[in-house]
């Protein structure tokens, strides 16, 4: 099976991005869902999954056009990125699936943690979750925005290795 060229391929990858950005901040400012810590933290992943698929596009690292490593590169990035954000956004739906009295409880919000701790110490507080985490408080087609951000995550996981391990025509 032949692939397309890279551009289109990182072009919709990037497309897909602004998509879910949108929807995230549709539901943060729209609807009133406050994004929990590990949110935050899956929005930057998809931003940064964005920004590398955007430089991809401008750079066009077309296997055609002798620039196997470049697409090689993006795809790494891509894939790393979105790892990390598939971790974020596991976490959250392991949170979500436990039972009430196992939650985490609330921590302190997260602007008022950057100033007054460590930097460590925050990121280490963000990832263990809070019970703001693990409420469910919207849901399409019967998944968590969580479970869904993690689909995205596991698909540009899947994108970033095709790139990475695609034969050059």
């Amino acid at each position: 099976m032949t692939l397309p060229a890279s551009r289109p391929l990182y072009l919709l990858a990037l497309i897909v991005s602004v998509l879910l950005l949108t929807a995230a901040l549709y539901l943060e400012h729209v609807v009133g869902l406050e994004p929990c810590p590990l949110c935050i933290i899956q929005r930057i992943a998809v931003i940064v999954v964005g920004l590398i698929c955007l430089a991809a596009v401008l750079h066009n690292p077309s296997p055609k056009h002798g620039r196997r490593t470049g697409a090689r590169v993006y795809g790494v990035l891509v894939t790393l990125a979105s790892l990390a954000g598939a971790i974020t956004a596991g976490r959250q739906v392991w949170l979500q699936h436990l039972p009430p009295d196992q939650v985490p409880s609330c921590i302190l919000p997260l602007d008022y943690m950057l100033e007054t701790m460590p930097f460590w110490d925050v990121l280490s507080q963000v990832f263990s979750g809070t019970a703001q985490c693990a409420e469910v408080t919207w849901t399409f087609f019967g998944l968590s925005i969580a479970e869904g951000t993690l689909i995205a995550f596991i698909c540009y996981t899947v994108f970033g290795l095709m790139q990475v391990l695609r034969k050059v025509d």
